[in-house]
């Protein structure tokens, strides 16, 4: 054992005897070496045996539960404190309680408004996103002017017109369409040969072939 850690298991009765005063709850002897193994320095065996050595001497109390012993403070120690006193308490704490709640909620809104001003322009980008815009306003403010001064407008009667005859050649494409399907059908009941090469043969060329789609009526 090191200098150091001799030194700190000399010390462990008087380090634990405080601790368990202090905190005045009930702990293990894990709890106890996890607790103050970073700051003091004390090694689990050294704990154990300060622990056993205080509950002899009478100056801790000790329980056994099952395969596990308890140690906490001797708690005649400690003055009675009455029916009053812990209703003080218990407000005290309550008003704490809200105290940190309050706090928690406060911060909540504090981190939310740092993460909208995080992912916000700054005063630079906002600038170079104002010019950018006005460049994109300034261009189309231009194609409308000329899109105005245009003489070659189409008038509604003339869209109409022109919307009407599309109107009136897909319905003719899609008859005639149609009546050479049912046309090559019956040929081809009774055709020795595929359809393809029936097309071939005669020389037919469909829509598909040049990957063309009948408009939708």
């Amino acid at each position: 054992m090191s200098k150091s850690r001799a030194e700190a298991a000399a010390g462990a009765p008087g380090i634990l005897l405080r601790y368990l005063q202090e905190q005045n709850r009930p702990y293990s002897a894990q709890d106890v070496f996890g607790n103050l193994q970073r700051e003091h320095g004390l090694g689990k065996a050294a704990v154990v045996k300060a622990l056993e050595q205080l509950a002899q001497q009478g100056r801790i109390r000790e329980k056994t539960y099952g395969k596990q012993k308890i140690y906490f403070a001797d708690q005649d120690q400690f003055d009675t404190v009455s029916d009053a006193d812990l209703h003080g308490l218990d407000a005290k704490i309550a008003a704490l309680t809200a105290k940190v709640q309050s706090l928690q909620q406060s911060c909540r809104h504090m981190e939310a408004e740092l993460k909208e001003l995080t992912s916000a322009l700054t005063t630079p980008e906002m600038q170079r996103e104002i010019q950018e815009l006005r460049k994109e306003c300034a261009c189309y403010t231009e194609r409308l002017k000329n899109i105005k001064a245009a003489t070659n407008h189409v008038t509604p009667e003339e869209k109409e017109k022109v919307y009407s005859e599309r109107q009136k050649y897909c319905k003719e494409w899609r008859k005639r369409k149609r009546m050479a399907t049912e046309l090559c059908d019956a040929i081809l009941e009774g055709y020795p040969k595929s359809k393809k090469q029936f097309f071939e043969e005669v020389g037919i060329e469909t829509d598909e072939d040049y990957n063309v789609t009948l408009p939708d009526p």
